[in-house]
């Protein structure tokens, strides 16, 4: 839980004084697992992803955008000094499922080496330190989630299912 206030509150230091926050909130219920970030290195090809399990955040570190090797090219990849990633993880249970982010960083999910299409896109609620959300909705089987354009090397990240 001091993970997940630190971090909004480092994000609320350096947001604009319209959007701070007096306190840190807690995320929506199908976002619970935000407030307890695990830390996790991102791997750098798809052959060395980092597993990522549905429904708990992690506290992301991120290499180098100029040393992973994205399985498809990003269409934002970002410059030379973003950093990025790349991860899998396991869908049991067909559904529609939530990437939370704690920046504007650019994601693809991939299937079989194909971008999955987002059906929804949005800003986290405010005041949580979830800054972008995107949804899918997916079928069981595995995934590649590739992140790039990050600004720094440092990302909140969860997959989730959301309820039916």
């Amino acid at each position: 839980m001091f993970n997940a206030l630190l971090a909004a509150a480092l994000l609320q230091a350096s947001a604009p004084a319209h959007d701070r926050c007096p306190e840190a909130v807690a995320p929506p219920a199908e976002l619970s697992g935000w407030a307890s970030p695990r830390p996790l290195g991102a791997g750098r090809t798809v052959g060395r992803a980092t597993m990522l399990t549905p429904g708990v955040a992690v506290a992301a570190r991120l290499p180098s955008t100029r040393d992973v090797r994205y399985v498809v090219r990003p269409e934002k990849p970002g410059g030379s000094v973003s950093y990025g990633g790349v991860f899998a993880f396991t869908v049991t249970t067909p559904g529609r499922y939530r990437v939370a982010l704690g920046s504007g960083a650019w994601i693809d999910v991939l299937a079989d080496g194909k971008p999955a299409t987002s059906v929804a896109h949005g800003h986290g609620p405010a005041c949580t330190g979830i800054r972008k959300m995107v949804d899918f909705d997916l079928a069981a089987g595995r995934y590649v989630l590739q992140v790039a354009g990050n600004g720094t090397a440092d990302l909140p990240l969860m997959v989730t299912k959301l309820p039916a």
